[in-house]
């Protein structure tokens, strides 16, 4: 049985996966979809340029990551495990075992920092820099081709947009599993009445 325009409307409005006005436009969240399924794929591909990166360099993933922001630190801003879990976004219990194994292995070492006598500098050794120089012949001609499709500008605004919805991803996974945890999986969903005020284009209507 065909399914009438109207009602067509009326179940785009209940499975809208989105609410706010500033991510919907006349198609509903058509737009904010589409954004989403690139953003996974370019994803999937820094994804593996990553393991690519890491296996070069015989390291684990999250270790490649820990072995270069550590290289990248500065004197003025040495690199411990709570400096490191902030910048990667990872657990300070996490961070602590994988810096252990890069330590054993040693690509990075430890030591007092030079004002704070509570807290542990992290450093890259010889072996590590060593390291990080082969890789990095390997990673430029890569990284080139993964963002060079952008503009000076467009990189800027890339990367002051990407650091603010990174910040605001905790807040949103932290959100997820609460909703997860109270709402019953039976329990009805009402379309948002933000959607609903939205005019919808009609097919074939310009963008």
């Amino acid at each position: 049985m065909e399914i009438k325009e109207n009602e067509r409307l009326a179940v785009l409005d209940v499975l809208l996966t989105a609410s706010k006005p500033e991510l919907l436009e006349g198609d509903g969240d058509q737009t904010f979809r589409g954004l989403l399924y690139d953003y996974f794929a370019f994803g999937r591909s820094l994804e593996a340029a990553r393991a690519k990166f890491a296996s070069y360099a015989d390291l684990s993933p999250t270790q490649y990551l820990i072995l270069i922001a550590i290289a990248h630190s500065t004197l003025d801003e040495p690199m411990g495990i709570n400096q490191i879990a902030t910048r990667l976004y990872l657990s300070g219990a996490f961070v602590t075992i994988e810096v252990n194994k890069l330590v054993s292995s040693g690509l990075i070492e430890k030591s007092t920092h030079p004002s704070d006598g509570r807290r542990v500098q992290l450093t890259v050794t010889r072996e590590g820099v060593s390291r990080l120089t082969r890789l990095a012949a390997f990673q430029r001609p890569i990284n080139d081709a993964l963002f060079g499709t952008l503009t000076r500008d467009e990189f800027r605004v890339l990367s002051q947009l990407l650091s603010r919805l990174a910040a605001g991803g905790d807040h949103a996974v932290k959100l997820a599993e609460h909703i997860a945890a109270t709402i019953h999986p039976d329990a009805p969903r009402e379309s948002a009445p933000a959607a609903k005020a939205l005019p919808r284009r009609r097919k074939g209507a310009g963008r």
